[in-house]
């Protein structure tokens, strides 16, 4: 029986809410028991206190201190602290678990992924961007309190199941697999008119906004290949991405002998979590099962980065080093936004892109910085201060 002490940070978005649900089928079939340390969320206080109430950890966390009182009420006579604010997510983060799923969107998520990181245990991350922003370092922190980083991403889970980690030398190359999102066949004509509701609308993954227009832009898979960096200590020259529209096989690793192991399944994140949840054993639940014969064929085809060019600017960041990749990932986080604000086109996401790393390359922004927390942090602000400028500047010329 698996036996965990367990905080969730981003309990009551998708990855955060389907870990409880594991967890819950885990312990109905008797394969599992859970304690809760912590759960912390944004601004959802009616989903937060109806998971605290059943899972009773020590303290509930709101990210929106006006929540506060809300949070508070709805906990009434359980006895369970209920707390508010940044520095509240970072306490609870901070607490004793052997188990914390790191699952808070953005850069928001970095300074509580941080403080986890320290804790000794298993940190499952879905937070890409804390890997973007400061892997390095991240890595090294856990390593020294005697943890344990398993990614949580599909693409980064598969990997890791195949991946030698006692023999990386035997590695030539890693192969992410991409869906191609929504347009992975529209001409640029037609993504120039995209909207938000249609950038949202993924083929094959339920997620969140940001997460969909990431992958609809390939955005997130230039993320992806980051985070495949840092986690794996693989250059950017042996990182390769591949459309696989079915979302079947989650992605490979090619060995010097020229084999090639892939990890598969249809797709559905409660997998990657349950694997992380699990690891090093294995959490039977009631998953979609693979059937190779009804699905007849898996395709496969290049990325076209000419329509996609997150996915170059990406690996220019990752090549450039420094505080590129943090600089990359601010930027799209602010340009993602505006588009879902309606302030800005679809294929615009990718010119602000561009131009903020321009830009910051030239104000030394991506200087070789020390990549702790704080100064990656740092590089964020200045990044997201000068993708609005970007911003500006395109409005003033339309």
């Amino acid at each position: 029986m698996i036996s965990r002490r367990v905080s969730v940070l981003g309990s009551t978005g998708s990855v955060g809410t389907s870990t409880l649900d594991l967890m819950e089928r885990a312990e109905q079939a008797g394969a599992g028991r859970f304690e809760v340390e912590a759960l912390t969320a944004g601004s959802n206080v009616a989903l937060l206190a109806e998971q605290a109430r059943r899972w009773r950890p020590q303290v509930a966390v709101t990210a929106d201190p006006a929540r506060l009182d809300d949070l508070r009420r709805a906990l009434e006579g359980t006895g369970i602290e209920a707390a508010a604010g940044d520095t509240a997510v970072v306490e609870a983060a901070s607490r004793p678990a052997d188990w914390t799923m790191a699952a808070i969107v953005g850069a928001a998520g970095l300074r509580s992924a941080w403080a986890a990181a320290r804790n000794g245990g298993v940190l499952a991350l879905a937070n890409k961007e804390s890997l973007v922003c400061c892997g390095p370092a991240l890595g090294e922190a856990v390593r020294t309190a005697g943890g344990r980083l398993i990614p949580v991403d599909s693409e980064h889970s598969a990997i890791f199941q195949v991946f030698p980690a006692d023999a990386p030398e035997q590695v030539a190359k890693l192969v992410l697999t991409a869906s191609g999102g929504p347009f992975r066949q529209a001409t640029t004509a037609q993504m120039a008119a995209v909207t938000p509701e249609q950038a949202v609308a993924h083929p094959n993954w339920s997620m969140g906004a940001k997460i969909s227009v990431d992958s609809a832009t390939m955005a997130n898979k230039g993320l992806e290949m980051i985070e495949a960096a840092y986690l794996f200590d693989m250059p950017a020259d042996r990182i390769d991405v591949v459309v696989h529209p079915e979302s079947i096989i989650h992605s490979l690793v090619e060995y010097v002998d020229g084999s090639t192991l892939a990890q598969m399944g249809p797709p559905d994140m409660r997998t990657p979590i349950a694997c992380a949840l699990a690891w090093p054993d294995r959490l039977p639940w009631p998953a979609p099962r693979l059937d190779l014969a009804a699905l007849g064929r898996l395709t496969f085809e290049a990325p076209d980065e000419a329509r996609f060019p997150a996915l170059r600017l990406a690996r220019e960041a990752l090549t450039a080093g420094g505080s590129a990749p943090t600089v990359f990932n601010a930027a799209n986080e602010v340009a993602a936004r505006a588009f879902l604000d309606r302030r800005l086109g679809f294929l615009n996401i990718a010119a602000v892109v561009a131009e903020t790393m321009d830009r910051a390359a030239r104000a030394g922004v991506c200087a070789d910085l020390n990549d702790a927390c704080e100064a990656a942090l740092a590089v964020d602000a200045e990044a997201r201060r000068i993708a609005d400028n970007v911003l500006g500047a395109m409005a003033d010329a339309a």
